[in-house]
């Protein structure tokens, strides 16, 4: 119980850890793409910047709409925080790394990563605020409708594995990552993860220009902190899990003794920075999608050309007797 307990602890602390230095990375490469200067005052080349930050929103006066349903306003941005932290607990960090290692880990990943619709859904409804309860609705459509892509592509992953357990899919990748054998679905799993944290280009439940924030629009001090922890939290989750699907999670990228070396869990935190580069990347270059535009792709682009790929790769390792 204490093992599980230091472990718990230590995997919230360097999560909150890099969630706040994940806003400053964001903010230094966005400077970088648009050739201008990042946070480069507080602290040595500005890497104080996220405590001043933090600071800055528990210190202030958090405001509450005088219409609101104040327990569900309240109790949305913990939910949503909540939900995005304790997905952690199935994710392995290397080989009987992991602080609940779960038969069944896609699962309950992705049950937490649903739950977490419902703190956006209450916090847009609870404000009793038009701007945003339209945009708690449309992160609710955008997460439902990629969940169902990102579904399609999970399932093909399971076939080839032939296993839910997230150890099992990184060790079956020891001879070659699903990159190589499923690089399309690896593209559309990053598409769908785009869609699915309400990043850009999908990022219209904050369209500033329409909704002025989307569903937090209402939300100050701790409450706004609390989001936007979960934002950037489900960031790194989402590009962790690319990682373990499609990348051989903790494993090096060649079987080279002198790879071995080098931990397990700092493989994994390599190759999951690459795809947090591209996360912000795409923000820097791409603009917005229009909303209809964004389901369109969902429903019409990703989900065939999922479930295609689906029925592709189960044919397949039915023709050659692997499944």
């Amino acid at each position: 119980m204490l093992i599980v307990t230091i472990k718990i602890i230590a995997v919230m602390i360097v999560g909150l850890l890099a969630t706040a230095f994940l806003t400053l990375s964001e903010r230094k490469v966005m400077a970088a793409c648009q050739r201008r200067k990042g946070p480069n005052v507080v602290g040595f080349i500005g890497l104080l910047q996220p405590i001043a930050d933090g600071l800055k929103l528990i210190v202030k006066e958090p405001l509450i709409p005088t219409n609101a349903n104040l327990l569900i306003f309240l109790t949305a941005p913990i939910l949503s925080f909540i939900c995005s932290t304790i997905a952690w607990a199935g994710i392995p960090f290397g080989y009987s790394m992991a602080i609940a290692d779960f038969n069944i880990g896609i699962l309950y990943i992705f049950a937490i990563s649903s739950l977490g619709v419902y703190g956006i859904i209450t916090s847009g409804w609870s404000s009793n605020s038009k701007y945003a309860f339209l945009g708690s609705l449309r992160s609710a459509a955008q997460m439902i409708s990629y969940e169902v892509s990102i579904g399609l592509i999970l399932l093909t992953v399971i076939v080839t594995v032939g296993s839910l357990n997230l150890t099992e899919i990184v060790l079956a990748q020891e001879q070659c990552w699903f990159a190589l054998a499923h690089w399309p679905a690896l593209i559309m799993f990053f598409i769908a993860c785009l869609a699915e944290t309400n990043r850009a280009p999908f990022d219209l439940p904050e369209a500033e220009a329409e909704l002025v924030a989307g569903y937090f629009t209402e939300y100050s001090s701790s409450g706004f902190s609390l989001f936007f922890l979960a934002e950037y939290g489900a960031m790194i989750l989402m590009s962790t899990l690319v990682t373990i699907f499609f990348l051989g999670g903790w494993l090096p990228p060649f079987n080279v003794y002198i790879f071995y070396v080098i931990p397990g869990p700092i493989w994994l935190a390599l190759k999951t920075l690459i795809w947090l580069f591209l996360f912000i990347f795409v923000r820097a270059c791409l603009p917005r999608y229009r909303y209809d535009r964004l389901m369109v792709l969902g429903w019409k682009v990703l989900l065939p050309i999922s479930l295609a790929w689906f029925l592709f790769t189960t044919a397949m390792l039915y023709s050659f007797e692997l499944f």
